[in-house]
């Protein structure tokens, strides 16, 4: 079991926007950026002919043009160039950071290739969209790294980070409740079923434990975090075990310093492997005692790890 995106939560996704949209859309993305920007090269945007969009570019400063002439290229059926910020002819929309940006606005892209990108994401499988800034033709690929290659453009599309989240009362429910609100794919598993209710509550994919197992139809990707959240450590040496023979890019914890050294000497007598793998303490902010504070903590380090796997 892997996790995937859940469909059944607004559209937040450009790509999938213009695969799912019921009349033509165009597809706004970033090919340059001068200096600071609130958004990063490659970063999306789908805008149809009624005016409406899914994704930004900006910090709300230059969507409006955007529409106006992704209107433009959808009548003409040609793809358009504009610059914004440093150097641009339209000195009357100011980047408030003070740099440029270079937006392609590309009309009624190839929906099939689209939707290829789209399963393949879904499927929680990488892939690169290519576009061609002469011809506008787009085509899925395997490798790329986002940038300029040629005449083409590349962006590359790797599956959001989800989490698998163990555990036993409000640290565990917590964390969870912020994923879920955040909008990353997440499971919540857990013994207690106050836990499970108040994850469901918010959202949250749950699962009862009946014992201190690593569930066998569980398969963490390289794009996922294992996060234990346990006051009773003994349900962590047989967890963590099987966690740490994932492919996980993030495996970690709740607990002191001396918690995690009992847990590693117990992992050790087990026969466990990749130990140096296992992060504990967990979180930004050292010996936070709030569930909350706790929760903020966890989930910023862990999509700081993201950034650099």
């Amino acid at each position: 079991m892997s996790l995937r995106t859940n469909q059944a939560s607004p559209i937040k996704d450009p790509i999938s926007a213009l695969v799912q949209g019921k009349s033509g859309g165009a597809l706004a993305l970033i090919i340059r950026v001068d200096g600071p920007s609130y958004r990063p090269l490659g970063a999306m945007m789908a805008i149809f002919a009624d005016g409406t969009r899914v994704g930004t570019l900006s910090s709300g400063c230059i969507e409006s043009d955007l529409v106006l002439h992704a209107k433009k290229a959808l009548k003409s059926g040609e793809s358009a160039r504009l610059l914004y910020g440093l150097g641009s002819p339209f000195i009357d929309i100011q980047l408030p950071c003070g740099g440029g940006l270079e937006i392609l606005i590309l009309p009624n892209p190839d929906t099939e290739i689209l939707r290829e990108i789209d399963d393949l994401r879904l499927a929680r499988q990488p892939s690169t969209l290519s576009i061609d800034l002469v011809s506008g033709e787009v085509q899925a690929l395997s490798t790329g790294q986002t940038g300029l290659s040629g005449t083409r453009f590349l962006i590359r599309i790797q599956p959001e980070t989800s989490f698998y989240v163990f555990g036993k009362g409000p640290e565990a429910s917590t964390f969870s409740s912020l994923v879920q609100a955040s909008g990353f794919p997440n499971l919540l598993l857990s013994p207690d079923r106050e836990t499970l209710e108040f994850g469901a509550q918010a959202g949250c994919e749950t699962r009862h434990l009946t014992s201190a197992k690593f569930p066998s139809d569980i398969l963490p990707d390289p794009w996922s975090a294992v996060i234990l959240f346990f006051h009773d450590h003994e349900w962590e040496p047989p967890i963590l075990k099987n966690a740490l023979a994932t492919k996980a890019f993030y495996i970690g914890a709740q607990g002191s310093q001396r918690a995690r050294d009992l847990r590693l000497e117990a992992l050790r007598q087990m026969g466990a492997t990749g130990l140096e793998r296992l992060r504990g303490p967990i979180g930004l902010i050292p010996s936070v005692r709030d569930a909350r504070m706790l929760a903020v903590s966890v989930l910023a380090e862990i999509l700081d790890t993201s950034r650099r796997v």
